[in-house]
């Protein structure tokens, strides 16, 4: 099949979707495109069936940026259910009890919540996307085995107590910021265990992603046609980290949709710097040559 004129292309840009319970985050990028007629559709950062919340989808040459996107922090609100395991670590699979979690308070929460926070070694779940001798875990997982999935560091930069519900089926409901390859499943399995009681994921929601809120979202059941996800589609730099700005004249973009290096001033400090075309629109991301004293494209988008 030949490919579609340039005319016929979709916008690129940034869709902040929320993604309701019990999609996945594949269905959702499918069925947007579908309805888009899009070349290229992805994501940035998996939410788990269960999860909701804002999922940033990627269209076109967007979907270039999607490892910076990666870096940046994420806020969710959780439910930590006490007194029970599961084998997801999260409501998925069937509780089984541990301690009667009646005795605990929300200051012992508050306490327990500390260790959490900071740069943290911590134990994805058994049932994760994870790589263990080239299988995923959560495939070793359903074919019975029980895979233990090494301990990696990750950075929680906030974790609060929003609310405690205390008793014998006792609910910690908190907000954490962190970084990228965070596993709240894994809090709140840490969290039950250092209360020595138990305890496992219930109901998530991311509320944010870098700049994009869930106030600001669209929920995926709202998106019936193209013409919705055309107005509500962001510029692709919104899910880039802080980046020094340059703007390129015609020759220069020229030269740098080649993948050659430009002089351009002001020149640009040291770090990763992103160019932007006469009109404003995002041409490349690259780093500048001090000797040279030129931006050095890395990654041109179409």
């Amino acid at each position: 099949m030949p490919p579609r004129p340039a005319a016929d292309r979709f916008v690129t840009g940034v869709l902040n979707v929320s993604k309701g319970a019990g999609e996945t985050s594949f269905s959702v990028v499918n069925r947007l495109r579908r309805l888009t007629g899009a070349h290229r559709v992805g994501h940035a950062g998996t939410l788990d069936p269960l999860a909701t919340g804002v999922l940033p989808v990627l269209f076109e040459s967007a979907t270039r940026l999607a490892e910076y996107a990666l870096r940046l922090e994420k806020t969710y609100v959780a439910d930590v259910h006490l007194g029970y395991v599961t084998a997801t670590d999260d409501g998925e699979a069937e509780p089984e009890p541990v301690a009667d979690p009646s005795a605990i308070s929300a200051d012992q929460v508050r306490s327990a919540l500390q260790g959490f926070a900071g740069r943290i070694m911590q134990r994805p779940p058994a049932y994760s996307a994870v790589k263990l001798e080239g299988k995923r875990a959560y495939r070793l997982a359903r074919e019975g085995e029980a895979p233990r999935p090494p301990a990696r560091e990750v950075e929680v930069l906030a974790v609060t107590v929003l609310d405690f519900q205390p008793g014998p089926h006792a609910v910690a409901r908190i907000e954490v910021r962190c970084g990228s390859g965070t596993y709240l499943r894994a809090i709140a399995r840490d969290l039950g265990e250092k209360l020595g009681v138990g305890g496992y994921l219930g109901r998530l929601v991311r509320t944010a992603y870098g700049p994009l809120t869930i106030d600001s979202a669209v929920a995926s059941g709202e998106i019936a046609d193209a013409e919705i996800v055309r107005d509500r589609l962001l510029p692709a730099e919104v899910i880039l980290p802080e980046m020094e700005r340059v703007r390129l004249n015609v020759e220069q973009e020229a030269q740098v949709r080649q993948g050659r290096a430009v002089r351009v001033l002001p020149e640009p400090g040291p770090g990763p710097v992103r160019a932007h075309d006469a009109g404003g629109r995002l041409v490349a991301l690259g780093h500048t040559d001090p000797l040279r004293r030129t931006f050095v494209p890395e990654k041109v988008l179409s």
